[in-house]
């Protein structure tokens, strides 16, 4: 039967993976959560991370969230930023599960960070990579601000959920990161596929 601090510790980690996810929808929300999470008493972090709940990051990072979820309704900038986006979600994701690890050494802490939260913030920014991309193809932009939208509302779905059911819904978080993979694999594969051609006359 698991301890207490052996669910805690599940909660954590599954809590950084589903903020590492929201991450790879907006970079700087699940940030602006974590921090504000670990200032309330909802989560805690190391003693090298308690600088994320410190009042000029707080504010730093909320502006910052304020202006990406803006700045992603504006054409082809939209586009620009995923570009931008894409480290900045892994190393964003990398950060969050790093926080909430259990106390190892330093190789293991970010390695285990980088497959996890990297991982995940990166596999989620890919899809939406893609799927604007072929928002822009199919209607030459005009629907990205609902794609935007829906990002947006997704990551912050996601941050709640992560506080409020860690261990349930992050395992639906991974359940729905296995099903991505398959899916830019499958994508991917298609679009990398040469076209066939007419048969013999």
């Amino acid at each position: 039967m698991e301890s207490v601090s052996d669910l805690t510790v599940l909660s954590a980690v599954m809590a950084g993976i589903t903020l590492s996810a929201a991450a790879g929808l907006r970079v700087f929300l699940p940030i602006l959560a974590l921090g504000l999470s670990v200032r309330m008493g909802w989560l805690h972090v190391g003693e090298e991370f308690v600088w994320l709940a410190s009042e000029p990051v707080l504010i730093i990072v909320g502006i910052a969230a304020a202006l990406e979820a803006g700045a992603y309704y504006i054409p082809l900038v939209d586009n620009l930023l995923d570009i931008l986006a894409t480290p900045a979600a892994i190393g964003g994701g990398t950060v969050i599960v790093a926080s909430l690890l259990p106390e190892m050494n330093d190789l293991a802490q970010w390695g285990t960070a980088l497959t996890l939260g990297g991982g995940s913030a990166g596999i989620v920014q890919g899809a939406t990579v893609v799927a604007r991309g072929l928002s822009t193809a199919s209607s030459g932009g005009l629907a990205n601000p609902v794609v935007s939208t829906g990002e947006t509302a997704g990551s912050l779905f996601t941050i709640v959920m992560a506080l409020l059911i860690p261990i349930v819904f992050g395992i639906i978080v991974i359940i729905a990161l296995t099903a991505t993979v398959v899916w830019l694999a499958r994508w991917l594969r298609r679009r990398n596929s040469p076209p066939v051609g007419p048969g013999p006359v």
